[in-house]
């Protein structure tokens, strides 16, 4: 099963891909996890993406799709896809569309994480994080049984994302509809986009997606 899972920075969208990974042993696609190992890896594809960076150019859907390609091909037809954060235009989703046929792979679902903006807003501004373990808090949602103690480690430092912050959310979140909006209409018209509430708890937004996917 191959299905697309949309949703802006904060609605949970790499937590319900690990749970996919984990339980249905599905590959998740970040096209800029997948570019970075390229380059690193040198490549013939992360070396033509070197090169384009290094001009300080945008990296083509050319190149993308090369490596979309490249990872399907690596993968075996056994294994469904995840594709996270592409396609982000009509262009791509056309070219993904051919990618998949190569393959003999189909696109089953378009899944995307509703939120709303204020509670993301909410939620994302709130959050902080233990200095030493990483085990996370909230500051409306879920603070430390003791205060300003760790309830995992006993550390008594924590910090917070320079970015988690109001104007950065909204910014993202104006980001996310300019590049979702292109692509939507389109697989609306094929009948295969489902929402799912974002904002409810990770169980309940599994249980949701576990409907979808059967």
């Amino acid at each position: 099963m191959n299905i697309i899972l949309l949703g802006p920075p904060g609605a949970g969208k790499g937590t319900q891909s690990a749970m996919l990974v984990e339980e249905r042993g599905m590959r998740q696609l970040s096209t800029g996890d997948m570019l970075r190992a390229a380059v690193k890896a040198e490549t013939e594809v992360g070396l033509r993406a070197r090169a384009v960076m290094e001009r300080g150019e945008l990296v083509s859907d050319e190149i993308v799709s090369a490596l979309i390609d490249a990872e399907l091909e690596a993968m075996g037809p056994a294994v469904g896809a995840i594709f996270d954060g592409y396609p982000r235009t009509e262009a791509q989703a056309l070219a993904l569309d051919a990618i998949l046929a190569r393959h003999g792979r189909t696109l089953a679902h378009v899944i995307e994480l509703a939120v709303d903006e204020d509670a993301l807003v909410d939620r994302i501004t709130g959050r902080f994080t233990c200095a030493r373990c990483g085990e996370g808090y909230h500051d409306r949602y879920k603070l430390p049984e003791r205060e300003a103690t760790c309830d995992r480690c006993g550390s008594h430092e924590f910090k917070r994302r320079p970015d988690d912050n109001e104007l950065t959310v909204r910014t993202r979140m104006a980001e996310y509809r300019a590049k979702t909006a292109p692509i939507l209409p389109l697989y609306e018209a094929r009948g295969i986009v489902r929402r799912v509430d974002g904002m409810a708890g990770i169980d309940e937004v599994k249980a949701a997606i576990d409907a979808i996917l059967g």
